[in-house]
């Protein structure tokens, strides 16, 4: 075989070295640079403000209420030995932050909204046939290709056509 023949077929693909152009690019640059640009909103406000999991990832973030071990997490439980007796072992662990808001402690970033009153409920008005009719009736039933007319429903195609067997 002659060494001059190429093993890659037609097209040739393009990579670093062998690159036809410049391409026109589908996104215009910015008008700023990015350290400027992170002055304007919104990215001044996300960026200087911290976020509550943020600030409690700092090495510098200490928490007095936390709990130090295994029996200080035991005793700021809400279990009651003498009025829960036999408890299971989860329930013995729930801690006050998980039921109430008297805790004092700031668990997320979002203040408490209060729930929009409920309007009155209007009420249903209830209409009883006179008239038991049979339950194999069709009448009255929603017209569609799936009916107890139709051999359990499931014999006619969608175009209305039959199944063949």
């Amino acid at each position: 075989m002659p060494l001059t023949r190429d093993p890659f077929p037609f097209p040739k693909t393009e990579n670093d070295y062998s690159l036809t152009g410049a391409r026109q690019c589908q996104k215009e640059p910015f008008d700023k640079p990015t350290h400027i640009a992170q002055n304007d909103e919104p990215w001044s406000r996300l960026n200087d403000r911290a976020t509550l999991a943020s600030i409690r990832r700092n090495v510098r973030y200490h928490d007095r209420q936390a709990p130090k071990d295994s029996l200080d997490f035991h005793l700021k439980s809400t279990y009651d030995h003498h009025q829960e007796f036999l408890s299971s072992k989860n329930q013995t662990l729930y801690q006050r932050e998980t039921f109430t808001d008297d805790h004092g402690r700031t668990l997320k970033n979002r203040g408490k909204h209060e729930a929009p009153l409920c309007e009155t409920k209007k009420e249903v008005k209830v209409w009883m046939n006179s008239q038991k009719s049979s339950i194999y009736s069709i009448e009255g039933t929603i017209e569609s290709h799936h009916n107890a007319s139709t051999n359990r429903g499931y014999s006619r195609k969608h175009d209305g056509g039959f199944y063949s067997t």
